[in-house]
């Protein structure tokens, strides 16, 4: 059975993770107010800001800068992209317009 959440992120009703993502209070709090689709755009970002960064996160300070970013992204005002970010779709059209 799908388990449904009021959902911090998308500000909607959406279909909650499966399990607590993480350790912690933090990981509790995220179970209960984000969803499968909101977890997603979550890995995402870490993603890039794992590789814009070139962090390693079995370092303490990698940790630090991503649990930050963790709580920004759902409970704070939002995250921003690193300053010289340049998304892949806009990189691929830049591409294509110098050709």
């Amino acid at each position: 059975m799908t388990r449904t959440i009021q959902c911090v992120k998308l500000g909607r009703e959406a279909e909650g993770l499966e399990h607590v993502p993480m350790k912690g209070e933090l990981g509790i709090r995220i179970y209960e107010n984000v969803s499968k689709e909101a977890w997603g755009m979550w890995v995402r970002h870490s993603t890039m800001v794992i590789n814009e960064y070139r962090l390693n996160p079995s370092e303490p300070k990698a940790q630090e800068v991503l649990a930050k970013q963790l709580e920004d992204f759902f409970f704070g005002d939002g995250v921003e992209a690193p300053p010289d970010y340049v998304a892949p779709d806009a990189e691929a059209s830049t591409e294509a317009k110098s050709e």
